[in-house]
């Protein structure tokens, strides 16, 4: 069963009215601390105004400590959400900013982006015939304050594959199977690697909109 965990900080006041859209009340847009076209494809179906640039953080350091301290793969995407929209929020005062990460898990066994196709094909064959979990977490800072924190998990079993199977996917999918962790992008071909999926697909595309449309209503920023 999908799993949400939530908490949330009320600001004292809430920001000057505004409405780009007929569902938008807020100020300035959004600003998405990522670069990654899945999460803006999210923001702009939903009609959400918003920003988005890359941050510098030191994930695989953050990762390290965070694991140092215990914490599994869940709590790892919220500690790198978190650190991404603090970045993020230092560099635009004044303004929301959206962080968020997601990560792959076999049981306890941490997955990362594969670094070539060899990498992607192990990582495939490894995932195959199992259900493995995609934990996505989002933050939501203003000048270095956290507001909004959730993570969300959604779980996927991918169906058994032989190497034919598993060579044919990768050749169709290109150089796109060492964007994504698991090496595939479920939103293209990858959906052929699944025969199940229990989760809401934002989660898969790892920025949970709902628990996000549900804090900017809170916030005052939405109707």
């Amino acid at each position: 069963m999908a799993e949400r965990v939530c908490e949330i900080q009320v600001p004292e006041s809430p920001p000057e009215p505004h409405a780009p859209n007929p569902l938008w009340r807020g100020g300035a847009p959004l600003v998405l601390a990522s670069k990654s076209p899945a999460r803006r494809a999210l923001l702009d179906a939903a009609r959400l105004p918003h920003e988005a640039f890359g941050v510098d953080v030191d994930e695989r350091g953050l990762e390290a400590d965070a694991v140092g301290s215990g914490a599994g793969p869940a709590e790892v995407a919220s500690v790198l959400a978190r650190a991404k929209a603090l970045a993020g929020s230092r560099m635009r005062p004044g303004r929301l900013v959206i962080g968020a990460d997601q990560t792959l898990a076999l049981g306890v066994e941490a997955f990362h982006k594969p670094a070539d196709r060899a990498g992607a094909k192990a990582q495939i064959r490894r995932l195959a015939g199992h259900t493995h979990a995609l934990h996505a977490a989002i933050a939501v800072a203003r000048d270095g304050n956290i507001l909004f924190g959730c993570m969300e998990t959604a779980f996927l079993s991918m169906r058994e594959l032989d190497d034919a199977a598993i060579e044919a996917y990768l050749t169709a999918a290109g150089e796109a199977v060492s964007t994504s962790v698991g090496g595939y992008q479920l939103e293209g071909l990858g959906i052929h690697l699944f025969e199940r999926i229990e989760g809401d697909h934002s989660v898969i595309l790892g920025l949970p909109l709902l628990p996000l449309l549900a804090f900017l209503r809170r916030q005052g920023d939405l109707l």
